[in-house]
């Protein structure tokens, strides 16, 4: 039974959970003199359906570059000394929205809770919100996984990007696939464009308007493990977590800057919160 009020609680206008004046704001300024002058010192593929890892220090850039054909890719980060803070989706999502772009932080899991990298370019920030409520570089989405799969269709498909990156993440550490597992997380769905349909409140994704060389360059907060997965869905415009999308490369290059170009600058410590949790 619908209450006589309904519409006035229906009215009642929202409340930002988590207002954002009082972030650090990140020195973009900085970062991107420091970039102008930087050169590649790795570069790494990740190849159709599959992912690749990279490692950038403290003070370097990464960036994504779609090759070949639209491609949309799952990020994981960690911090390169210690497996346990990786990036946190949801804080991320909670404090910057859905999309991240130009100026947003990746944020770290509880305790540390800080900044590991920052979007100091986007090829794609004039997509912004299109009118279905789509938008691109998603922080909603898990990642494709093969328990979903299974569950949904039957079968198993061993080229999800949470396969994909449980794979590249045992091989890099030399660790067996189930304590690889372990540590992969929600990702960062980057240039995946996504949203919510209005009707139904359901995840949607369209295919997304990245083209070949179009990027994403972040700087590194901290030292970072990162890995990447091709996703099996291409450029997600019809379904993922099947060999039917045409699938292309992702190339992720490590640029570091020239000397002295970031000056005084000293990487976010972990959070000063006294962890007594009121005891």
């Amino acid at each position: 039974m619908i209450p006589d009020d309904a519409e006035a609680r229906r009215a009642i206008a929202p409340v930002i959970c988590y207002p954002t004046e009082s972030l650090p704001k990140p020195a973009l300024g900085l970062y991107r003199s420091a970039l102008e002058g930087a050169g590649v010192v790795a570069s790494v593929i990740a190849p159709p359906r599959e992912a690749c890892t990279f490692e950038v220090r403290a003070g370097q850039f990464f960036r994504i570059t779609c090759v070949e054909a639209p491609q949309v890719g799952d990020l994981n980060l960690w911090n390169a000394h210690d497996l346990a803070e990786r990036f946190f989706s949801g804080k991320t999502r909670a404090l910057h929205g859905t999309h991240v772009t130009t100026g947003d932080r990746l944020w770290s899991t509880l305790p540390s809770l800080r900044p590991m990298a920052t979007i100091v370019e986007d090829a794609l920030a004039w997509y912004g919100i299109d009118p279905h409520g789509g938008s691109v570089h998603d922080v909603i989405g898990t990642r494709c996984d093969p328990y979903t799969h299974r569950l949904l269709s039957g079968g198993n498909y061993h080229h999800c990007c949470h396969s994909n990156l449980t794979r590249a993440l045992a091989e890099a550490r030399a660790i067996p696939l189930a304590e690889a597992e372990a540590h992969v997380h929600d990702v960062l769905n980057v240039f995946m464009c996504t949203g919510f349909t209005r009707e139904t409140g359901q995840y949607f994704m369209k295919a997304s308007p990245v083209r070949p060389g179009d990027h994403l360059t972040f700087f590194a907060e901290i030292d970072l493990l990162g890995a990447l997965s091709a996703c099996p869905g291409g450029d997600c415009g019809a379904e993922h977590s099947s060999d039917a999308a045409r699938c292309g490369p992702l190339r992720v290059e490590v640029l570091a800057p020239e000397e002295g170009a970031l000056g005084d600058w000293r990487m976010p410590p972990p959070s000063g919160y006294d962890r007594s949790h009121g005891r």
